[in-house]
């Protein structure tokens, strides 16, 4: 019978209702780690298990955050994307994680694809995030957004010749364009959006006039494009709103590039996401969900806005003072699951008219 007591006096019981309360445990929650060996404990406790492609130190301000105001403990495990997602698979019914988070709304719609999503109803996430931003079976939802945006060389552009990202294929840009490569998920997500907005021919008919304006093959990342334009190696290119936040105490680079946001007079802006969704097999449902709730709250949003040069996707939330001398903009509100649903097709065209 000790033996049976002294069991009983190291278990907790947690019970999540409106608001997460920590009843009868006696011990203080683990702190938040990072192992290749995640809690396997079946049962309910007073912990969730992550499994994040996203590789910012300030998402362990996210972390450390849920904790304090929940006192569940976080155990994070970070790999790539398409890692993760085959070991949730390979793990199955016994994959300890809970909730996976990764960049991309593509990303996202390949792991519903894999079916290791269980659906949420939840009111608080309904109510928040942009129907747009969210799968429309529930099965993830989009935290923090960023705006892919023409950036160009101050000295040789005027932004009065800028307007589309169709305008991008004309032939006055002809040599003046740069890109990173096709196999890169955020360009094939911009296609993908375009098919979803003007049909397969005409993406084709886009691309083809893109390619066509190349100043050379692609290669590099979004920073390297940003700082070839910014060194006149070409004119224009495309990247994420958060890499050229990234420069702002980089005067060479910074001062040297303006941010276009593109098709604002029409559909608006091409936005993605980074996003989390609950995991079928997860041992810790109900602390899951109070973790995806979390990442809509004030103090989450303002984390991914403040801490990475995000957006926040709930409207009112303080956005990084960098971004924020960007501007307003218009942003397309497309449902970003589009993203995802032709992706094969973007790979295909992209491939045929030569964006290597």
């Amino acid at each position: 019978m000790s033996n049976q007591i002294q069991k009983f006096s190291r278990r907790c019981f947690i019970s999540i209702a409106t608001s997460v309360l920590i009843i009868g445990c006696n011990q203080t929650p683990q702190d938040q780690s990072k192992s290749d060996q995640p809690d396997n404990t079946v049962e309910k406790s007073g912990k969730v298990n992550i499994y994040s492609s996203r590789h910012y130190n300030t998402d362990n301000q996210l972390y450390d955050g849920f904790t304090e105001q929940t006192g569940i403990s976080v155990n994070l495990i970070e790999g790539k994307d398409d890692e993760l997602i085959e070991r949730i698979k390979s793990e199955g019914a016994n994959s300890p994680a809970d909730i996976l988070i990764t960049v991309d709304a593509g990303r996202l719609w390949r792991a519903a694809q894999a079916e290791i999503f269980a659906p949420v109803e939840s009111a608080v996430l309904e109510e928040k995030i942009p129907a747009n931003l969210q799968d429309p079976n529930n099965l993830w939802f989009g935290y923090s957004k960023r705006a892919r945006v023409i950036v160009y060389n101050k000295d040789q552009v005027d932004p009065s010749q800028l307007s589309t990202y169709e305008d991008l294929a004309d032939p006055k840009w002809k040599g003046k364009f740069i890109v990173r490569s096709s196999s890169n998920i955020y360009n094939q997500s911009l296609v993908a959006g375009m098919i979803e907005e003007k049909g397969q021919e005409a993406t084709t008919k886009w691309i083809e006039g893109l390619v066509s304006n190349f100043a050379r093959s692609p290669q590099g990342n979004d920073t390297s494009q940003i700082e070839d334009v910014a060194a006149g190696v070409a004119d224009l290119t495309l990247a994420n709103t958060y890499y050229l936040a990234r420069y702002a105490d980089n005067p060479e680079v910074f001062a040297n590039v303006g941010i276009f946001f593109p098709n604002q007079d029409d559909r608006g802006a091409h936005v993605n996401i980074s996003g989390a969704g609950l995991l079928k097999n997860a041992p810790h449902q109900e602390q899951a969900i109070a973790f995806l709730e979390y990442l809509a709250s004030p103090e989450a949003q303002e984390f991914f806005a403040l801490g990475n040069n995000e957006y926040p996707v709930v409207e009112g939330t303080p956005i990084n003072s960098v971004v924020e001398s960007f501007g307003e903009f218009k942003d397309d509100t497309t449902n970003v699951s589009a993203y995802g649903k032709n992706n094969a097709d973007a790979v295909k065209i992209m491939d045929r008219s030569g964006w290597k």
